[in-house]
């Protein structure tokens, strides 16, 4: 995102990060996106917690959210990811105070809000539809919570002013949302929450309604913006890529647990259980169940070691294995621990190619990468193999994920 010129509200923004320059290593935290801060003066800080935070519907039995721990720090962006029902959403709107917690306690900062009134936490929310006043112009309804509040109208306008320049809505203030593109449309429902200059932002799947171009634009512009303002963010998708793309961290729900919390780095690299493990990835990984014998899984044509301590202490005598498509060598048919894949198609994405394919001298696996039933090899798209073409691959060497086959754990 582009700078723009100096004015009252850039330079409280400059200033406000030149404070920080000096911060010590101690209170720097570290995320994918690179080291965030606490940020002060320009917005209070607050972290967040979720202290074993439950939420029951009225007629179900099963917890939409079932005792949610999580902490989130201040300045931090987390990125709560899942499935279509695992209660991410949810968790997102008892924190806003818009869902009712039937369980545990939520604290924004030291300060519990379990039952404080949603407009009485100082937090901004971002919706999927934008939630834009038609009637009014942009700058009316940037400016339309500060109004309600009764802010004096020479302080909205300064607000408004500055942050449009942030987001370069500068010569639209005056136009109505009808006359904006979707982009522009998110852009003015996130100049809202960034003038109530709050503690938290929270954003509910911001990005749904646009076509693809464009949300990669406007993800990248998010993350930009909220690395520049330092406002601790919980962000609300069911797209891992967005997840793996914008969150200093990521939190993975499902069927309201949740499952686990890390860098993307670390849920990439080491999920972990066999959920994250199919969830996290684009492509997925590939996944299968293999009975062991003699210490070793047999996938294919190749008999694969499986390491001697974790071996000794399975809870059955099976196994589930996992391996990313980029995890996947293609070798000569001789070369020890290569199977067989039988490509049935070739997806070519100019940097990249992906074979997708069916393994030969299969021993009935349940072998899968995400929802489809063929494994998926990452290859060289210069060198792209023929429909129905049998190609020899091998695991890189320590590049395999072990799971008990029963509970779904990581083994290694």
């Amino acid at each position: 995102m582009a700078e723009h010129p100096v004015g009252q509200g850039t330079i409280a923004l400059q200033q406000c990060h030149s404070r920080h320059a000096s911060v010590s290593n101690d209170t720097r935290h570290d995320g994918s996106s690179g080291t965030y801060l606490p940020v002060e003066g320009c917005f209070i800080m607050a972290t967040v917690t979720f202290d074993h935070a439950t939420r029951i519907y009225p007629g179900t039995e099963r917890p939409a959210v079932d005792a949610l721990n999580l902490h989130i720090e201040d300045g931090e962006f987390l990125v709560l990811v899942g499935p279509s029902g695992c209660g991410k959403s949810t968790s997102l709107r008892m924190l806003a105070g818009l869902e009712d917690v039937n369980g545990g306690h939520i604290f924004i900062g030291e300060r519990d809000v379990t039952d404080v009134q949603p407009k009485d936490r100082d937090i901004a929310m971002v919706f999927q539809n934008y939630a834009l006043y038609p009637h009014m112009s942009v700058a009316d309804n940037m400016g339309f919570a500060l109004k309600i509040a009764g802010t004096p109208k020479a302080e909205i306008r300064q607000r408004v002013e500055e942050a449009a320049k942030i987001l370069d809505l500068t010569e639209y203030l005056d136009r109505k949302p009808k006359a904006l593109s979707g982009g522009q449309r998110q852009r003015v429902a996130m100049g809202r929450a960034i003038v109530r200059q709050p503690q938290v932002f929270l954003m509910d799947e911001p990005l749904s309604n646009l076509d693809a171009k464009l949300r990669v634009q406007t993800r990248t512009q998010i993350a930009s913006l909220q690395r520049r303002l330092g406002v601790t963010t919980v962000y609300v998708t069911h797209d891992q890529t967005e997840a793996l793309t914008m969150g200093d961290r990521i939190a993975v729900l499902n069927a309201g647990i949740l499952q686990q919390v890390g860098t993307p780095r670390e849920m990439y690299d080491k999920p972990a259980n066999v959920f994250v493990a199919g969830f996290i990835g684009s492509p997925a990984m590939n996944i299968g169940t293999f009975t062991v014998t003699n210490g070793s899984v047999q996938v294919g044509a190749a008999t694969l070691p499986i390491d001697r301590t974790i071996a000794s202490n399975l809870d059955s005598n099976r196994v589930t294995l996992g391996f990313r498509p980029e995890s996947l060598d293609v070798v000569d048919a001789s070369t020890a621990g290569a199977f067989h894949v039988e490509v049935n198609l070739v997806e070519e994405l100019g940097s990249d190619a992906y074979v997708y394919g069916s393994l030969k001298d299969d021993v009935a696996t349940d072998l899968h990468a995400g929802s489809t039933d063929q494994l998926i090899v990452r290859i060289n798209p210069r060198h792209v193999p023929e429909k129905g073409e049998i190609i020899s691959v091998a695991i890189k060497p320590g590049q395999q994920h072990v799971f008990s086959a029963t509970s779904g754990e990581r083994l290694s």
